[in-house]
Parts: structure tokens; C-alpha cells; sequence
């Protein structure tokens, strides 16, 4: 029996659907990351004491650098989910990239947005 070379319409379907999930959730997140970061539903404390406001400002600071850093991770993740989902409208989905061959399910199940097999990853990374 000859090797399969791209995954069935059924199976890419079934891809489809968690790709579209964790979209959705993604998404969400993003879009509560950056409310959270345009100060949207905050408690702020600009009408209590000055010295209580100088200590805030030190953690604030920290904070809106790690929601920033949060917002770029998830909007690259949602970058990466929408290719995943090119790739299966165009038939290439679950191809690893280095190799040709397909990615196990299982990888895909777990990084739906992967392009690379485990081991095409190590051998990539090293190099």
C-alpha cells in the first residue's frame, strides 16, 4: 500500500474544528488582554492616597509589560492557527515543511499549528 501523502478531507475536517476552537479561545484572550491593557474595566486608584499611587506605579509597569507580552504571544498564535487553516483549505495541512511526509496526528492534535514533525524540529533546532 503506497504511503499517504496529504490527509483526507474527513481527517482535515476534524482539524478544522480544533483549529477553530482554540481560535475562538484565543481570540478571547487577546481581546481581554488588551482591554486590560487599555485600562477598559479596571478599579483604578487614582482617587486614593499619593503615596499608596507611587508604590502602584512600580508593579503597573510590570504588569502592562507583561500583558504586552502576553497580547504579542496570543497574536502571533492566532497568526499561526490562521495559516493552519490556508494550509487545510489548500490541501498542504500536516505536511511536515523539511520532509514531506505527514505529521503525526498526534502532534497536530496537540499543535494543531505545527509545521514540522518532532523530529524534523530537533534536527532543525540542531543545526
Amino acid at each position: 500500500m503506497a504511503e499517504k501523502k496529504r490527509y483526507s478531507d474527513a481527517e482535515l475536517e476534524e482539524f478544522r474544528q480544533i483549529i477553530n476552537e482554540k481560535l475562538a479561545k484565543t481570540r478571547q484572550d487577546y481581546k481581554e488582554t488588551m482591554d486590560q491593557l487599555m485600562n477598559k474595566n479596571t478599579n483604578d486608584v487614582d482617587d486614593t492616597s499619593p503615596t499608596y499611587k507611587a508604590l502602584e506605579e512600580g508593579s503597573l509597569t510590570q504588569t502592562k509589560e507583561e500583558l504586552v507580552g502576553m497580547a504579542q504571544r496570543q497574536q502571533k498564535f492566532i497568526n499561526a492557527l490562521e495559516a493552519a487553516l490556508l494550509r487545510i483549505q489548500n490541501k498542504t495541512y500536516g505536511i511536515d515543511r523539511i520532509t514531506g511526509e505527514l505529521i503525526p496526528k498526534e502532534r497536530l492534535r496537540a499543535v494543531p499549528h505545527a509545521t514540522l514533525s518532532v523530529e524534523s524540529k530537533n534536527a532543525h533546532k540542531n543545526h
